[in-house]
């Protein structure tokens, strides 16, 4: 892979982690679309951290006061997670836990399916199925994400929210494990779902992502290190990796301000569209 190619994927992951249109697609569908090479698990990775960065940078406060948090939590998991604690710091205690709960289900599929996942999605073999997966997947969120702007009551915050919430939220992001679905756009769906503004609904989906993401990116990081790379490698990796970080973060701040003031119908469209278009590619191939 160029230098300029880890950049260009570098932009798409720092857009389209965050947007709920899919990055792990995005990923697979650029190099199709345009004779690329196949970037690997440990480039995606690499790309991932660079997102996990832009996370944490922005809101590292809540992280910080969760982190605060954690011996209250250990104490008192089950008052909490029932709504109850009148300590100040039950409210970050509560979020922490509740990130704990929505990355359950998501490690569960992570352990299960991702060499499934891995051998269909990034082999060139299987690239029609790929392809076609991503698209139909693309079309069919963004219908439920349009179903869920129409049928979501959008009346609770984030400190309103109940284990029952972060666990639905979790179910959908393991479903994310699908390219196409988008971890952020299965999230912010279901806190649709569950009530939930907009702006908070994407608030915790980029806060439950967290873990998974870094878990993954450990995962790969071991992986590079025990089977060696060279120092081009790992300047594409770096390359890739800060460009999500700063196209990521500016992702965030632009779409949590977005969602204050507008619907996610535009993402639905652009889904909708974006799967057709990629269909159509198929056909005349």
């Amino acid at each position: 892979m160029e230098w300029w190619q880890a950049i260009v994927l570098g932009v798409v992951q720092g857009l389209t982690e965050f947007l709920p249109i899919s990055s792990s697609g995005h990923l697979i569908i650029f190099p199709w679309l345009f004779g690329w090479e196949t970037s690997d698990l440990s480039f995606d990775a690499s790309l991932h951290l660079g997102t996990l960065v832009a996370v944490v940078v922005y809101f590292w406060r809540d992280i910080a006061r969760m982190i605060a948090a954690i011996p209250l939590a250990l104490r008192q998991p089950v008052a909490l997670l029932s709504g109850e604690g009148r300590d100040p710091r039950a409210a970050d205690a509560r979020l922490g836990l509740f990130i704990v709960v929505a990355t359950i289900p998501g490690l569960v599929a992570g352990l299960l399916f991702e060499s499934r996942i891995e051998e269909l999605f990034h082999t060139d073999e299987n690239s029609t199925i790929a392809i076609a997966t991503i698209a139909t997947m693309l079309i069919v969120v963004g219908i439920v994400m349009w179903v869920a702007e129409r049928v979501g009551r959008r009346n609770r915050r984030i400190g309103g929210m109940r284990w029952v919430d972060a666990a639905v939220i979790g179910c959908a992001q393991a479903l994310a494990l699908i390219p196409g679905t988008s971890r952020s756009g299965a999230t912010i769906t279901a806190g649709l779902f569950r009530g939930l503004e907009r702006a908070d609904a994407a608030r915790f989906s980029f806060l439950a992502g967290m873990p998974l993401i870094l878990g993954a990116g450990l995962l790969s990081v071991v992986e590079v290190i025990q089977e060696g790379t060279d120092g081009d490698e790992l300047l594409v990796y770096a390359l890739g990796g800060v460009t999500a970080a700063i196209v990521g973060f500016a992702t965030i701040w632009g779409l949590l301000r977005f969602l204050q003031r507008q619907s996610t119908f535009v993402f639905t469209v652009y889904r909708i569209v974006f799967g057709l278009f990629l269909f159509l590619m198929l056909a005349v191939r």
